[in-house]
């Protein structure tokens, strides 16, 4: 139940930073949803397609739909509230990906999987349906970026298998892991902290 509930919150996350990115391309309605459910299911549907989990998890369970619907819904019909755009996607995107990090995580274990390829199942869970948006919409994903994105999971998914072994308490592990990734993220963006960059500037 506590693993369903984290799974819906980062859907409900995706979902609304999706329908931020598609509101600013001036997308239809039409448009505004497919942007929703890509950012929201994408990642997982990649990571239930690597470890055979099909159908995958939308297919099987209803909610997800109705979930993804709702929370684009809420978005777009309370957009003059988000007055800061650009400051909401952040915020439910980094929202999205500390939840969605310890949900692959969790998936790649009750796959029985090597704990490095579990840290890269949730990575690839947190950031996906982020690449597969921005492609949508024309822009270069963040994960390919110098901001510090997809680090952020895998320091999350290291935190998660190195707090393994002292709480009992699995839903703890989560929320403290999730919220690692969000931290790191936050703090990032916060301190303008970035990636070193392979090429020099040309002057």
């Amino acid at each position: 139940m506590f693993i369903q509930t984290i799974d819906i919150l980062g859907t409900i996350a995706f979902a609304i930073s999706g329908v931020l990115v598609a509101m600013n391309k001036k997308m239809d309605a039409f448009g505004v949803f497919i942007i929703a459910f890509v950012t929201a299911v994408g990642g997982g549907t990649l990571r239930d397609v690597l470890i055979g989990a099909t159908p995958v998890f939308w297919m099987k369970d209803m909610t997800f739909i109705s979930v993804i619907s709702l929370a684009a819904l809420f978005a777009v019909l309370f957009r003059n509230y988000l007055k800061h755009l650009r400051r909401s996607l952040f915020l439910f995107d980094t929202i999205g990906i500390g939840l969605y990090t310890v949900i692959g995580i969790e998936k790649g274990l009750n796959a029985e999987l090597h704990p490095i390829i579990c840290i890269i199942l949730g990575t690839m869970s947190a950031c996906f349906g982020g690449v597969i948006r921005d492609i949508l919409c024309n822009e270069i994903p963040v994960i390919f970026r110098k901001e510090v994105y997809a680090t952020a999971c895998i320091v999350g998914g290291l935190s998660y298998f190195l707090m393994l072994e002292f709480l009992e308490n699995r839903n703890y592990l989560f929320l403290i892991a999730g919220a690692v990734v969000i931290t790191i993220r936050l703090l990032a963006v916060i301190f303008k902290l970035k990636l070193p960059s392979l090429y020099k500037h040309e002057v």
